[in-house]
């Protein structure tokens, strides 16, 4: 694969959106998988999280019962509290944060309660495990704004057949 992929990524990302979603609604699972996990490995050591933050800055993950429950002891607060003070519930009845970006954002986009974030946000972008493949339009919405999953999507347009 090309060495400068990430060069103008977000762009080239646009561009691809239609390939993705081809890509995503014909490939096969077990060709992808084969290969998913090294792709993935290539693709943190090629990008810093901390550079971007996009997906902190940008949208919200879900907060789930073990998440306000982990995250309000971890920050001394009643549940009640933490569901007041930060989060909403949306239009599937998940609660997700009421502001952008993320309030435990610092400026230098490290995350003040990175050891008890959200499961959402350990996993994210999702990119070593077959959600990829199975939420497909969210696979290519985080592809236009996680220079991750771009790396992965690229490379798998070419080593997946």
């Amino acid at each position: 694969m090309n060495k400068d992929i990430l060069h103008n990524w977000s762009k080239k990302s646009a561009e691809h959106q239609k390939q993705y979603k081809q890509f995503l609604a014909k490939s096969n699972k077990n060709n992808v998988l084969k290969v998913l996990e090294e792709i993935h490995e290539e693709a943190i050591q090629k990008t810093n999280c901390l550079d971007c933050a996009a997906c902190c800055k940008n949208y919200s993950p879900r907060f789930k019962t073990p998440d306000i429950k982990r995250i309000s002891k971890h920050l001394s607060l009643k549940e009640g509290v933490l569901i007041e003070k930060f989060l909403a519930l949306d239009e599937d009845g998940d609660y997700v944060l009421q502001t952008k970006p993320c309030p435990f954002l610092g400026n230098d986009n490290y995350c003040s309660i990175y050891e008890v974030r959200p499961s959402d946000c350990k996993r994210f972008p999702y990119t070593d495990e077959d959600v990829l493949l199975k939420r497909p339009a969210l696979t290519i919405k985080n592809s236009s704004f996680c220079p991750i999953v771009y790396y992965v999507l690229e490379n798998l347009l070419v080593k997946v057949k």
